[in-house]
C-alpha cells in the first residue's frame, strides 16, 4: 500500500505544472483502499459550488472475520493548489452493515451474528483533473464508529478513480 501512495504522489507532482481544467459538475467511479478491512466503493461526486462538492459512496468491505456493507457521505471544501491539483477537507457520515464469520474471534461476545451500524467521518485528500474526463484522488478517512462490533476508530486510506461529466 505504501508503494501506490508514494507512486501515485510523484505521479501527481509531476504533472501538477499541467494546464488547469474546468472541474465537472459530476464525477463517478470507485475508490478503493483499505482500513480494518479491504473495501471498494461506487464513489458520485457532485460539485455544489465553486468550492464545495458532496461525495457519496456505497461500499463493500471485507475483512479477515467479517464482510459488510456502508453507505457514506461526505460534504467537501475545496482548494486550488496549483493548476488541476487540487486539496480538499471535509466532514460526514453514513451507515452500515456487518457479519462476523463463524471463526471471528471472541465472537461469543456479541448476541448477533450481524450489525447495523453508523459512524461519524472525516476526509483530506488530494485530487488532479486530467485533460481527459478523468480524475485520480488519494484520501485519508477517518471513522468513528458507533456499533457492537464496530464500535471505536478506523482510518481508511483509499485511491480513486473517477470519470468526469
Amino acid at each position: 500500500m505504501k508503494k501506490i501512495v508514494v507512486t501515485l504522489l510523484v505521479l501527481l507532482g509531476g504533472i501538477a505544472s499541467s494546464n488547469a481544467q474546468e472541474i465537472s459538475k459530476n464525477a463517478i467511479g470507485i475508490r478503493t483502499g483499505g482500513g480494518s478491512g479491504f473495501g471498494t466503493e461506487i464513489s458520485y461526486q457532485r460539485d455544489l459550488g465553486a468550492n464545495n462538492r458532496l461525495e457519496l459512496d456505497l461500499g463493500y468491505e471485507s475483512g479477515k472475520h467479517f464482510d459488510g456493507f456502508k453507505a457514506t457521505g461526505i460534504y467537501q471544501w475545496i482548494w486550488n493548489l496549483e493548476g488541476s491539483v487540487n486539496w480538499y477537507a471535509g466532514a460526514g457520515g453514513g451507515l452500515g452493515s456487518s457479519n462476523l464469520d463463524a471463526d471471528f474471534p471472541g465472537r461469543e461476545r456479541f448476541n448477533n451474528d450481524s450489525e447495523t451500524f453508523f459512524f461519524a467521518a472525516g476526509q483530506v485528500g488530494i485530487d488532479y483533473h486530467f485533460d481527459i474526463p478523468l480524475l485520480l484522488s488519494l484520501d485519508i478517512r477517518p471513522e468513528f464508529n458507533f456499533g457492537d462490533f464496530r464500535d471505536g476508530n478506523d482510518l481508511d486510506i483509499a485511491l480513486g478513480i473517477r470519470y468526469q461529466f
